[in-house]
């Protein structure tokens, strides 16, 4: 079986690539995986193997046709990570999201028809749904979204629902809860505390930190993601939700404390433009029908996080490492790919 992982050089998506070839997941144990990835601020060719014999890595933009016409077809599955996710970013300059995450999304989409994949599975994100004051989502709620952002990707989400009703490609979609654990860029807000603190800053917190979030480890997400890939539903929405749903004030509480800090350490700002006050996901659908529940508690996984980012100073501090996305692994060999892009083969 031969895998294509979009994205697969980012936090979520080389989880899901080093936990593919470390045969973690029943019924993909001896996949060969092809992951390609554009190498932007966010990714690192280093997150993954630098050579796997079950691993070939394509540096290339989902925006490009030919690039997946070539790379596409001969795929049996496809798993979509990649994407645009930073809110403040979104705002800032909202057109590269709506470039990547809807019109990336509809190109690898049309790529997977006309090239024959059998199974896809798109992962999304809570923020689709807007926020909620009180109770949880389920998969058949209005999608709301407030950031531009959380709305490109429930416009990705409608494409991706399209070619299952118009093409009949096999597609499954997936709604995460926030998502924390290694290798997570800085400018997310637990390794942004947490790398803060570390380089004796303080941590700042939007308004009153009262915004609540629903969090769940990158390890249960991404086992979660091979079980819609093996058992999920054509046309399907499933909600994978996370054992805890914390303020932002008490996040910031609870790495203080790994930190040995006081809150004298925490530095309040004024609340982003948009700020969705509370995401919460009804996952019941996904434990039903796939068997799924979160396996890491809360506290040892932050703990873990915490310490990780602590013992590996040189991936993340730009005084002690190349910009994260700019170095490619020499130990990988180069050879010639569809339209000159760098193809990184096992």
């Amino acid at each position: 079986m031969r895998i294509l992982v979009t994205g697969g050089a980012g936090f979520i998506g080389s989880h899901f690539a080093r936990s593919l070839l470390g045969g973690r997941y029943t019924g993909f144990e001896h996949c060969d995986v092809t992951v390609i990835d554009k190498l932007t601020y966010a990714s690192d060719r280093a997150n993954l193997p630098a050579a796997h014999p079950r691993l070939t890595f394509v540096r290339g933009d989902i925006c490009d046709r030919q690039l997946l016409a070539d790379v596409v077809p001969g795929h049996d599955a496809v798993v979509h990570f990649a994407a645009e996710s930073h809110v403040d970013r979104s705002i800032d300059d909202p057109s590269p999201f709506f470039e990547t995450n809807v019109m990336g999304s509809h190109h690898l989409l049309a790529a997977c028809a006309s090239g024959g994949v059998g199974r896809v599975v798109h992962v999304s994100t809570d923020e689709v749904y807007g926020s909620i004051s009180t109770g949880s989502w389920n998969e058949n709620c209005v999608l709301e979204p407030n950031s531009p952002y959380a709305a490109s990707k429930a416009a990705s989400d409608c494409v991706v629902r399209s070619y299952w009703r118009t093409y009949d490609v096999d597609v499954s979609i997936t709604r995460c809860a926030n998502n924390y654990g290694p290798y997570q860029h800085v400018e997310k807000v637990i390794p942004r505390f947490v790398t803060s603190l570390l380089t004796g800053q303080d941590i700042t917190l939007h308004g009153d930190g009262s915004a609540v979030r629903e969090w769940l480890h990158v390890d249960d997400h991404c086992r979660a993601i091979a079980l819609v890939l093996a058992k999920g539903r054509a046309g399907e929405v499933y909600n994978i939700g996370g054992d805890r749903e914390l303020t932002n004030r008490a996040l910031a509480e609870r790495i203080l404390r790994l930190a040995g800090a006081g809150w004298e350490r925490v530095r309040h700002v004024p609340d982003r433009k948009v700020q969705d006050q509370r995401y919460s996901l009804d996952y019941r659908k996904i434990t039903d029908e796939l068997g799924f529940a979160p396996q890491i508690r809360f506290e040892d996984g932050l703990s873990e996080v915490f310490h990780w980012y602590r013992e590996n100073r040189a991936w993340w501090s730009p005084a002690a490492a190349p910009a994260r996305g700019t170095a490619l692994t020499s130990a990988v060999r180069t050879v010639a790919g569809p339209r000159g892009l760098s193809v990184h083969a096992r």
